[in-house]
């Protein structure tokens, strides 16, 4: 049963988690101990895209996993590190709920889209990072993912990047600070960061594909496992690549849409959540029906 009450992560009830929580059965012993997923809409942190959130959640817990929605801080809201303090915390509130929402506490994953794609990237980066989890009020262990998937993200800041969403991020500090140095997350990918999947298309012009190219080379130097998906044609926005997410025709994608089940399945594979072997048939080169 999805659960779709929203959780406040801020007294004002601008920043809030939502849910879609499906119910444990002794039928289905997969189901009592499920991987998370908190999944970052996309917007350029000036707005959330409906496109990327609730559609990319129940496609993911229609695979089985316990899914969450970010709505984090965005617009005037949006200096760095206010949003990702948002996903540190809601991800300390996943971990604080695992019992109850039938969850494995060492299996959270974060999924973002474009400037989303940024803040699930800057999670995956800056998790240990005793300033920020400080001003968080979490602690490293509380913040940290266990996996990243990343769609189109924004990861340069000083080359082939989406200005606009670095702007947002870094409004309201210093100029002559270390503020875009930081927001140019390759620079700072390392062996705590976590495995990775990555998909973007070759003719994304809003966030082109060498931010994906960046990150995926600094987790080869850092010896961190991925998987890495270019599809050749595609808008930026494509979400889940079909008709659930489309409102245009440019907006769908026959050869990007297969990244859902793509991840879905590395998610399983990288958590073992594929099932004991005596759930498992036997292959079909040693059976036969009679």
């Amino acid at each position: 049963m999805l659960d779709s009450r929203k959780i406040r992560l801020t007294e004002d009830g601008r920043v809030y988690l939502v849910p879609y929580i499906l119910d444990a059965s002794p039928e289905m012993p997969m189901s009592a101990l499920r991987p998370a997923l908190v999944v970052c809409p996309g917007g350029g942190y000036q707005g959330l895209s409906d496109r990327e959130g609730e559609p990319i959640a129940i496609a993911f817990a229609a695979q089985g996993f316990q899914t969450f929605v970010l709505h984090y801080s965005v617009g005037q809201y949006a200096s760095f590190p206010n949003s990702l303090a948002d996903l540190m915390r809601a991800m300390k509130t996943v971990r604080e709920g695992a019992e109850e929402w039938h969850i494995d506490p060492d299996h959270i994953a974060v999924c973002g889209f474009s400037a989303g794609g940024h803040l699930a990237a800057s999670l995956g980066v800056y998790w240990n990072d005793p300033e920020i989890t400080g001003f968080a009020g979490v602690t490293p262990e509380e913040a940290r993912p266990d996996a990243l998937i990343l769609c189109y993200p924004v990861i340069t800041s000083d080359y082939r990047t989406d200005q606009g969403t670095i702007i947002t991020a870094s409004q309201g500090h210093d100029p002559d600070s270390d503020i875009i140095w930081k927001l140019g997350l390759d620079k700072h990918v390392g062996t705590h960061t976590p495995p990775c999947y990555i998909t973007h298309t070759f003719f994304d012009v809003t966030v082109p594909v060498e931010n994906s190219l960046a990150f995926a080379r600094a987790l080869t130097e850092a010896e961190v496992p991925y998987e890495l998906h270019i599809v050749q044609d595609g808008v930026h926005g494509l979400a889940l690549g079909n008709h659930i997410t489309s409102y245009g025709q440019c907006l769908s994608g026959a050869k990007f849409a297969p990244w859902v089940t793509g991840a879905g399945d590395w998610m399983r594979r990288l958590f073992d959540y594929e099932g004991p072997d005596e759930y498992r048939y036997p292959s079909a080169l040693t059976r036969k029906r009679w």
